[in-house]
């Protein structure tokens, strides 16, 4: 049983039924809305580039599945898609198409893709979101298709950093030095009692999401920089923060699992953080950890599964650990209640890196001067292309979000997501390392 059909017999029941996924990137910002957050670190709005990630979900979605987009793929790449066969899915176009807004909200602003939603209900389909609040709630509404998972109340107060770290403390689960900040009185006392252990302390929103609602302080006069901001608001105000000493030199984990609708937990994959003179490279794929790790990994996520069943949650989950530099690990820093990066590279794993193969998930980021064609990626990537199962190179797995932010006055950043496959760690690093080279040399810029 593949990816997809295994998650539908968790979530629903029957491994046949028929999943519309609506891949709404950065879902926190809707269950932030309201939230308190740090000064200059707060969740900012999604731009142009993060909504179109929702193409992923064309390489997620399985023989029968639906995906809706903001935009028709480009030609080109749905054409190399459907040449190595990564995309088995059926693409539905929401009419309206605001660049600055997630898809779930194009999809509720347009009547036509709502009309074929409302087709759709026949008792086994179900919507799939990445991750559900009031908008996709809104949605499964207005076109009587049910949510394959949670409710918004639930997958909000499960995905907090405050709610993770209340759960590893009353499982006993090893828990990074640290405290919660449940109001602004109590920050300074928190940030003094963890400067004190020595090292770097990380402040953290307990919703904040990619790297953004957190402070690295990484001393006392740091910390009263912060303080100075925040204590305006008054001693009584509501923080919400999650304050932690900083793990120096750790590697960053990233694992996944289910938990079914019944309460059963099931272990999906973990992959690792891969630098590279201190740069993030992307995660790399499979990950052999430590036979003491691994094993207490996999206890972590079965206290951690069976507990998040009785908060009434059922669905796909993310877990962000870290394993220190002396073979320690942190099984839980905090909790994602939805789907992460892993979950759309699931069924490119399982086609295409067989066993004995190696992959880097990465992003390349890029200045452009114009928006290329999907041909002109090729060409860039030459023999590095990847063509198909057997093959090494790197597989486009977006597109879209290349050209995303142009707006025909000037240059732009863009992204391209793809998959870098070797024969071995060493290699898929440095096919993504020449990837990189070559891709800058596209967009007329220096790696």
């Amino acid at each position: 049983m593949n990816f997809v059909a295994r998650l539908k017999k968790d979530l629903t029941g029957d491994a046949g039924a028929r999943f519309v996924f609506v891949n709404n990137f950065e879902v926190e910002r809707s269950w932030a809305v309201g939230e308190p957050k740090l000064p200059g670190a707060g969740i900012s709005f999604a731009g142009a580039t993060v909504n179109r990630m929702e193409e992923m979900g064309a390489l997620l979605a399985g023989e029968g599945d639906l995906v809706v987009l903001k935009a028709p793929m480009d030609a080109a790449f749905a054409g190399y898609l459907a040449r190595i066969g990564a995309a088995d899915g059926t693409t539905l176009i929401a009419e309206h198409n605001d660049p600055d807004a997630m898809v779930t909200e194009d999809a509720l602003n347009s009547p036509e893709l709502l009309s074929r939603l409302r087709e759709l209900a026949d008792g086994n389909t179900y919507l799939m979101p990445l991750g559900i609040s009031a908008s996709e709630e809104a949605l499964a509404k207005e076109s009587g298709l049910p949510l394959a998972g949670s409710t918004a109340q639930i997958c909000k107060a499960v995905n907090g950093k405050v709610f993770s770290r209340g759960l590893v403390d009353s499982l006993g689960l090893r828990q990074v030095p640290g405290r919660v900040v449940h109001t602004v009185g109590e920050l300074r006392e928190a940030l003094t009692a963890q400067l004190a252990l020595g090292g770097r302390v990380v402040v953290k929103e307990s919703l904040g999401v990619s790297g953004r609602g957190m402070v690295v302080v990484e001393d006392e006069r740091g910390a009263n920089r912060l303080l100075r901001l925040i204590e305006r608001r008054g001693a009584d105000a509501p923080a919400n923060l999650v304050v932690e000493s900083w793990i120096e030199h750790a590697q960053d984990l990233n694992y996944q699992f289910v938990v079914s609708r019944t309460g059963g937990v099931r272990f999906e994959t973990v992959k690792a953080a891969v630098l590279k003179n201190g740069v993030h490279q992307g995660h790399r794929f499979p990950v052999e950890l430590p036979p003491v790790a691994a094993r207490e990994l996999a206890e972590a996520v079965e206290k951690i599964g069976r507990s998040l069943h009785d908060e009434g949650f059922f669905g796909m989950v993310g877990v962000d650990a870290m394993l220190a530099a002396d073979g320690t690990l942190y099984p839980c820093l905090e909790i994602n209640a939805r789907f992460n990066m892993s979950t759309y590279q699931s069924r490119i794993a399982e086609k295409f890196i067989p066993e004995g193969r190696h992959a880097i998930a990465a992003t390349f980021s890029l200045k452009l001067q114009r928006e290329h064609t999907f041909a002109e990626v090729e060409t860039a990537l030459g023999d590095l292309f990847f063509t198909g199962a057997g093959d090494t190179g790197v597989l486009v797995n977006n597109f879209a979000t290349l050209n995303a932010a142009a707006t025909g006055e000037g240059s732009f950043h863009g992204r391209l997501y793809a998959i870098c496959v070797g024969d071995s760690p060493e290699e898929a690093l440095a096919v993504r390392t020449e990837a990189e080279r070559r891709l800058a040399e596209m967009a007329g810029t220096e790696a």
